[in-house]
């Protein structure tokens, strides 16, 4: 529920800077890690490849985002956050912090470190799931969930 509220007063703060639904994310990512190509990108987001394209694409069409050919395989492209998005990412940061601070209001140091240590083993826990999940996935070509007898 927090990263869902987060996430909603974003998406409406964010839409006067012509950044849509959840574009932020990939946004912030690419200015920290210029050069990441789409794979890396969607593994640090965990979504797939068609959702990162297609945020990619929109943040391209808003002079956000460029792409480079990788020189040693043609079928790779590097992102880059354009001087745009260089220019935003001062401000995306400091909302994020803002309602980091928000969230932690009335509570003390120790709490603090305490909720950072739970949610970090817990994003480790998750993350083992996710990664088996999708080699599955990868494997078999599909959900790797079978509803055909759901509900029997």
């Amino acid at each position: 529920m927090l990263a869902r509220c987060i996430q909603s007063i974003c998406d409406i703060k964010y839409r006067e800077i012509s950044l849509q639904r959840g574009q932020f994310i990939f946004l912030t990512r690419i200015c920290e890690n210029p050069g990441i190509n789409l794979i890396e990108l969607s593994n640090i987001l965990k979504v797939d490849k068609a959702t990162t394209t297609k945020a990619i694409k929109k943040l391209q069409e808003e002079n956000y985002v460029l792409r480079n050919r990788n020189e040693t395989d043609k079928r790779m492209w590097h992102l880059f956050p354009s001087p745009k998005a260089q220019e935003i990412y001062a401000y995306i940061i400091q909302d994020e912090n803002k309602n980091i601070e928000t969230c932690f209001t009335g509570f003390s140091p120790e709490e603090r470190e305490a909720v950072y240590k739970l949610l970090k083993r817990m994003r480790e826990n998750i993350e083992q799931d996710w990664r088996d999940l999708k080699r599955y996935k990868e494997e078999q070509g599909g959900t790797g969930i079978n509803f055909s007898n759901a509900g029997k």
